[in-house]
């Protein structure tokens, strides 16, 4: 009398609800091209530097009544301050002004340079737009070599938190899973960092930080779905890899939707309502988090099975 054997439809079941692997080359590929393609904007375009790296001058006002941005920006170039950007925050009559750096022969003559442009800034939204009692709130002043300086120091401290998840990811995984941890890391912070290359937004010490995040919050979805698969392992060794990957993504599916959801939810209301550099911020974390609960699912895991595959190819 002949075993019975679990026909298809039951073992398409018993591992999910969902196939994940019957897209992962498509996903694979696509992942690729969008890696390709950040690299070629950041080689080419380039990021738009906040003072922070670049060097400059920021300050924030407040006037009585909203105006228009582009208004109150003529407003600062006729005083003389170059490549003046303005943006609306928090109250809709508080405004973030951004200029690039007073060009002077000495430090001393920068800063009363700076001074006298402020001074007559001033006297110009008094007269034009009615700046408030508490008008000029903050000015903040960064030098060209400031900023080269913290520009160094961002990505040093980038460099550094990559060694040590390296080292740790070396001593968590063996080589079957490590790679797809690294080169999922690798593929978040650089679709990221190509999405603000792309769109032009600024980057400073604020953005790097939360690059810095969204890395680490990455990292640790990929090792709960790593750990998954370890533990499915035992339970079916008569099935093949591929079968265990996506029993283990179907299983974790409902907790990964979960948590990236709920933060989504306060991340985007930061997005929304938060304004200025929380909003920059937000922005930078929705990207990580759709882009990380993607790479655990079509990056990290199907390079589990390319490791296993180069593992049992012949020399």
């Amino acid at each position: 009398m002949k075993p019975n054997r679990p026909s298809t439809a039951s073992q398409k079941e018993s591992q999910g609800r969902f196939d994940f692997f019957a897209l992962a080359p498509m996903m694979g590929g696509l992942s690729l091209l969008a890696m390709i393609i950040s690299l070629g904007f950041i080689g080419t375009k380039g990021f738009n530097y906040g003072i922070d790296f670049a060097g400059g001058n920021e300050m924030q006002i407040k006037l009585s009544q909203p105006v228009k941005t582009d208004d109150l920006q003529t407003l600062v170039t006729n005083v003389g301050f170059r490549n003046a950007s303005v943006q609306s925050f928090g109250e809709s009559n508080e405004y973030l002004i951004r200029t690039e750096a007073v060009q002077a022969e000495n430090e001393k003559e920068a800063n009363q340079k700076l001074q006298g442009m402020i001074k007559t800034m001033e006297g110009e939204l008094k007269t034009k737009f009615q700046l408030a009692p508490d008008g000029i709130q903050r000015v903040d002043t960064v030098g060209p070599q400031v900023g080269n300086e913290l520009k160094r120091n961002g990505l040093l401290a980038a460099f550094y938190s990559f060694l040590v998840i390296l080292i740790y990811v070396a001593m968590r995984f063996d080589y079957k899973y490590a790679p797809g941890a690294v080169i999922c890391l690798v593929h978040d912070a650089l679709l990221t960092l190509g999405v603000f290359s792309i769109l032009g937004r600024e980057v400073n010490v604020q953005i790097m930080a939360a690059v810095l995040t969204l890395i680490g919050y990455s990292l640790n979805d990929t090792i709960v779905t790593f750990d998954r698969i370890r533990e499915t392992i035992p339970q079916y060794r008569e099935q093949g890899l591929r079968f265990v990957i996506n029993k283990a993504i179907n299983d974790m599916l409902g907790r990964t939707l979960l948590t990236a959801g709920t933060t989504m939810l306060a991340v985007l209301a930061l997005f929304i309502w938060g304004g200025g550099v929380i909003e920059d911020i937000a922005f930078t974390l929705l990207i990580g988090i759709i882009v990380g609960a993607y790479s655990s699912i079509y990056v990290a895991a199907p390079l589990v099975l390319v490791m296993e595959k180069l593992k049992k190819s012949p020399a």
